[in-house]
């Protein structure tokens, strides 16, 4: 498989909700279905910086470093034996519009460009995106070192999904891999969560506003790859 896109993904605040399967379902791309840990069903409000990036091993000017936030949850698909646990997007939010254009076109991602921005030092970490009246931060403190978590946990479970699944049209289902070493964990200390869920994400998510996380992961981050992609043969 060929590379499409090379970055480093770091600074990964990770804000999971429990929600109920029925809330995702029509969301599901065919030939996967919902992965579960211990039972519970998640979603997962993401922001993290895209540095370094690479197209097909390009530096594209203006598009090299930039903030991302998504609203995503998990999906497995077995397939030759393998079991291959994935994300599926609900939103992602960049700050580029060209970002946003080619990932709609190639990757068929809901992608939508916002004005963003970011504040990182030695403690503290924010993630900012807004679009008319709609305003939403997320941050945390970063505590402790946690290591790397442990197999089984629900904090792998959330880190450790290699795969993007998107739904098209017409019951098409798109796959694509995506690589990158186990991530480290720091303690999410202070969360603060301000998300207008409605607005940002649609009407079904807007109880998620009043909902206290049931978990909130600070990861390192690290190198990824982000491999073209394919049709599913269902």
């Amino acid at each position: 498989m060929r590379k499409f896109l090379t970055a480093e993904w770091r600074d990964l605040i990770m804000a999971n909700y429990e929600v109920s399967p029925e809330l995702l379902a029509s969301r599901v791309p065919e030939g996967t279905e919902l992965d579960l840990h211990e039972g519970r069903c998640f979603v997962s409000l993401v922001g993290f910086m895209f540095l370094d990036t690479r197209v097909l091993e390009f530096l594209v000017p203006f598009h090299v470093n930039f903030e991302e936030v998504n609203l995503r949850f998990y999906v497995v698909r077995e397939t030759e034996g393998e079991i291959r646990r994935g994300v599926v997007f609900v939103k992602e939010i960049v700050p580029r519009a060209a970002i946003a254009l080619i990932a709609r076109r190639l990757y068929g991602e809901p992608y939508e460009r916002w004005r963003m921005s970011h504040f990182r030092d030695a403690l503290h970490v924010r993630y900012s995106w807004e679009k008319g009246e709609c305003r939403n931060t997320i941050s945390v403190e970063s505590g402790a070192n946690l290591g790397v978590p442990g197999e089984g946990s629900h904090e792998e479970f959330i880190i450790e999904h290699y795969w993007g699944y998107t739904k098209r049209g017409g019951g098409r289902t798109d796959e694509y891999k995506v690589e990158h070493p186990k991530w480290e964990l720091f303690a999410a200390e202070r969360p603060h969560i301000d998300v207008d869920f409605g607005c940002t994400y649609g009407p079904e998510f807007a109880f998620l506003r009043e909902e206290k996380p049931y978990s909130v992961v600070l990861a390192k981050g690290s190198v990824i790859a982000v491999y073209k992609g394919k049709s599913l043969n269902l």
